[in-house]
């Protein structure tokens, strides 16, 4: 039998500072097709808002803060559009609204099974977030005031932050390896969730720094979203979805 990983892409090693070039790299293709991409953001931005909202009205505190922090594990999921789109621009096409939001290659079931270990992922990092904050206090703080207040007031809360920070940390990073480079991988139809996992992984591991970096980018800029009420996220989101399409094509190689 054939060794599997001789039919894997073979991988390429960057600098450094190239994310910042898949930032800039995405922020032109954004400029190629901003109506779409920007729409798409929008709908992201406002979903986001509305689950948001509605558990702060609902006394919810603890899941908006918590459910926001964990937005990092599902976002590659949620970028299929501007993936399709960057996929689209690369090719020198102009990708349109109805393309960017019902993407073809993403209905099967590969995108499915990789969909679904990121939902899985994303409720135990909630499970994981009510255990530490259960084990941090007795009360329960039922408005964001209050919940801010005991986590950077108290020892017991400043605790519960370092805990949560370091778990959550582990747990996403671990994510992201998985999907960095296999969630925009899985629209090419021949790769299969296994191999694009495995091409993910592969990828950190030979890029370990600049991929770190990577993630640093990503999470200070969806948290930077998440800090503007989502507001910002019509933006960044769609951008760093064309980054990442960027980032996908400079670290594997053509099949």
């Amino acid at each position: 039998m054939m060794d599997q990983t001789s039919q894997l892409p073979g991988i390429r090693t960057v600098a450094l500072s190239a994310p910042f070039g898949w930032l800039a790299m995405g922020w032109r293709d954004l400029m190629k097709a901003p109506l779409p991409l920007l729409a798409y953001g929008l709908g992201v931005a406002a979903i986001s808002f509305a689950i948001c909202y509605g558990l702060y009205v609902t006394n919810g505190a603890f899941w908006v803060l918590t459910l926001t922090a964990g937005f990092v594990i599902i976002a590659p999921i949620l970028a299929m559009g501007p993936y399709e789109a960057g996929r689209t621009i690369g090719g020198g096409g102009q990708p349109r609204l109805s393309q960017v939001l019902f993407v073809r290659s993403a209905f099967r079931q590969d995108v499915a099974y990789l969909s679904l270990l990121l939902v899985v992922i994303y409720f135990l990092w909630g499970r994981v977030a009510q255990v530490i904050y259960g084990l941090s206090t007795w009360q329960i703080h039922r408005d964001i005031d209050a919940l801010v207040a005991f986590a950077v007031g108290t020892a017991d809360g400043r605790v519960m932050l370092l805990t949560g920070t370091l778990v959550g940390g582990v747990l996403a990073f671990v994510t992201y390896a998985l999907v960095v480079v296999s969630a925009p991988m899985l629209l090419n139809r021949n790769a299969n969730v296994f191999a694009a996992v495995a091409t993910s992984v592969r990828a950190v591991n030979a890029n370990f720094f600049p991929l770190v970096l990577w993630a640093v980018i990503i999470t200070a800029l969806l948290l930077l979203s998440a800090a503007t009420g989502f507001l910002a996220l019509v933006v960044i989101f769609p951008w760093l979805g064309l980054a990442s399409w960027r980032a996908y094509r400079s670290l594997v190689e053509d099949q």
